[in-house]
């Protein structure tokens, strides 16, 4: 029996919807409409046995294996359909595209806050980022405040149970000379301490110099995504005599909008930087489509790389890849159908796309509509690795191990956030939100991804027992300081 003869099992509403909805936005840019769903347009046009279309997912049982490796690769503001696969009709990401038949890939899946340091704490910590001082900035943009190198992380967790632990890239969690993660848990670092740096001259929004290795400056003025990529190929090369947690945080696509090879638009900048401009890295004067089209594709070249790397190391069958972004996108990401962008909790803010693969546990061509966001991977990761979290520090993710290894019922529960002026409570397929008007609204997501049509004067009850919720979660956090 091959893969198309076997009996499917059953959409439920939200896949189905989603389905749909994915095939109508596909139909609408000219994309077949199982380019929405997970293939590209190439494959998706052919019909041959050995190419299974993208099914709903279902766990395969009783596969022994050991503990994996585990590659964790981040985009920075990457917006929701910014990849092929997720319907974009003019950016090509085959890597990615291949990352996602080969695994899982997720349509329901959200970050910890809706900007860059929050969504990392979130990650590192798997806790609400109003469980910490240093979560509370949102994003970090001085040296104050940093992820306490006394609270328990990922990579401390398993580093406690024989993960040798690294981060290549973007760490955004605090500056020397108190905070780095070589203090929270991670054995090597390589990469920046800001929010943003220049991608030839390594200069970071206050004209740092931003590049370092451990908590020494290290000299490379490279285009920064060819240096990432080559040190976690050479990551991936060593002889490894225990699993790994590596942490591959890519700046791309964030601002600047500068592509490799754009040698004189970075000459501007660091000339403007350097002459005290605070806002030159922001580029507000640079970039286009088509800018950001190149960048992202880089991206996917990029990753396809360091994949490659991986296969040919012999350790891929055993090493869980994860793929998503830190939050939503901005400027010239491409959302559709989702309203708002980064900052900003609307579903452009906080939806993102997010593929796993494991060889070893989970078969391909596989898609999921369960929402979760970045704190339920955190404690998917501990639990498969064996580790525990701490017990001082509890947890606000829920493991999906049991429900992607053993096809248990993923537990429903809601899912919480908060940014100054804003709020949002998701709960099955509704979703409550609060914006900087201060107006309560309510959205059915399964009928109005787009958010755009406000149910709460009709269901005053639902609204009410959301907003409960909401304030009950977010009475146990810390306070904003004024």
């Amino acid at each position: 029996m091959s893969l198309h003869d076997e009996p499917q099992p059953r959409l439920s509403r939200r896949a189905f919807g989603g389905a749909v909805g994915a095939g109508a936005a596909a139909a609408a840019v000219g994309l077949p409409a199982a380019a929405a769903v997970g293939l590209p347009a190439a494959e998706a046009a052919a019909s041959t046995p050995d190419v299974p279309q993208e099914r709903p997912f279902r766990a395969a049982h009783n596969r022994p294996s050991r503990r994996p490796n585990i590659l964790f690769i981040l985009g920075d503001d990457l917006g929701w359909a910014d990849l092929s696969s997720y319907g974009s009709p003019h950016i090509k990401t085959p890597n990615l595209d291949r990352l996602a038949r080969q695994g899982v890939r997720f349509t329901h899946s959200y970050s910890g806050s809706a900007t860059c340091s929050p969504t990392r704490f979130s990650l590192y910590t798997g806790r609400y980022p109003g469980r910490t001082a240093g979560g509370l900035a949102e994003p970090i943009a001085d040296r104050t405040v940093g992820l306490d190198p006394t609270h328990p992380t990922l990579a401390s967790l398993l580093r406690d149970t024989g993960y040798a632990t690294a981060l290549i890239g973007k760490w955004h969690c605090g500056y020397l000379p108190d905070y780095s993660p070589t203090r929270s848990g991670w054995d090597e670092f390589f990469g920046n301490f800001g929010g943003a740096l220049e991608y030839y001259s390594k200069l970071g929004l206050g004209g740092e110099y931003d590049l370092y290795e451990g908590d020494a400056e290290h000299k490379d003025l490279r285009y920064y995504t060819r240096i990432l990529t080559e040190r976690a190929r050479d990551y991936l090369r060593r002889d490894h005599d225990k699993p790994w947690l590596l942490n591959l945080n890519f700046t791309t696509p964030h601002w600047p909008w500068i592509a490799d090879g754009d040698t004189e638009v970075s000459e501007e900048i660091v000339r403007r930087i350097k002459a005290g401009d605070k806002s030159a890295l922001w580029h507000q004067d640079g970039g286009s489509v088509a800018k950001y089209t190149e960048m992202v594709e880089d991206l996917d070249r990029s990753v396809g790389e360091v994949l490659r790397t991986l296969k040919e190391s012999g350790q891929e069958k055993d090493t869980l890849v994860f793929f998503a972004s830190d939050n939503g996108g901005e400027r010239w990401s491409y959302q559709w159908p989702l309203s708002g962008e980064k900052a900003s909790l609307q579903e452009g803010g906080i939806r993102v796309p997010a593929i796993v693969r494991w060889p070893a546990r989970l078969d391909g061509g596989q898609v999921s509509d369960v929402p979760h966001f970045s704190p339920d991977w955190t404690a998917t990761l501990l639990e498969l690795a064996g580790a525990r979290p701490h017990a001082a520090y509890p947890l606000d993710g829920t493991s999906l191990a049991g429900y992607l290894l053993r096809g248990e019922e993923p537990k429903e529960r809601d899912l919480f956030w908060r940014v100054r002026g804003e709020r949002a409570l998701r709960r099955g397929d509704w979703k409550y939100y609060r914006g900087k008007t201060g107006k309560d609204q309510l959205f059915n997501l399964a009928e109005d991804q787009r958010e755009l049509a406000d149910k709460a004067a009709d269901d005053p009850e639902r609204v009410a027992a959301l907003r409960a919720a909401w304030e009950r979660t977010n009475g146990g956090l810390l306070p904003y300081p004024s």
